[in-house]
């Protein structure tokens, strides 16, 4: 089973690179960020993360992780899953490792796209306009994100690094080459 962890700050490029590691190898693809954002709005649990979200802060750890093996449990015959935006923090990586390791499976690898934070608040901003997400088109909301990235998130990368899993992926220049560098990555493995 092939089990990647598609990990890098907002902006970065995850869903659009998700949607053609998908394709070109059979996976299912895990957003928190979609699953958060589909939610029922009037549910507890909309309300709960949505509260969180808007403010450009991370959901709880044990909140995700109970979405997250929830979304997983829905494709038992997967030949593997693209986890985008997910694990946030080093408890929500340990727990994956958990739950994957009780399905007799593990995180293959952690693809890293290494983005500097001026090319991400152009991104986002362009993405605003074309989404209408408005934590996307909120300076403020923005920086609060790549923050709470950079202090919360990050680490995540060094859990990996640890068990040899990571590969960082230049996520600069045309998505054409940035899916070609993920491909040839994945194929090294």
């Amino acid at each position: 089973m092939l089990n990647i962890v598609l990990f890098g700050p907002p902006g970065a490029g995850k869903g659009t690179q998700s949607e053609r590691l998908k394709e070109k190898y059979g996976l299912v693809h895990i957003s928190t960020g979609d699953v958060f954002r589909a939610l029922d709005p009037e549910s507890e649990l909309g309300k709960l993360a949505k509260s969180y979200s808007d403010q450009g802060n991370l959901v709880p750890d044990e909140v995700t992780i109970q979405i997250l093996e929830s979304e997983v449990s829905k494709h038992p015959d997967a030949k593997g899953v693209i986890y985008d935006g997910f694990p946030r923090t080093t408890a929500q990586a340990e727990a994956l490792d958990k739950f994957l390791a009780s399905k007799n499976t593990g995180v293959s690898m952690m693809l890293s796209l290494v983005v500097p934070e001026d090319e991400l608040k152009t991104r986002l901003i362009a993405r605003a306009e074309v989404s209408g997400r408005k934590d996307d088109a909120d300076p403020a909301i923005i920086q609060n994100r790549i923050d709470t990235y950079n202090s919360q998130t990050a680490p995540v990368a060094d859990f990996y690094d640890g068990q040899d899993k990571l590969k960082e992926i230049d996520g600069v220049g045309s998505i054409d080459a940035i899916t070609q560098r993920l491909f040839e990555a994945i194929d090294k493995n």
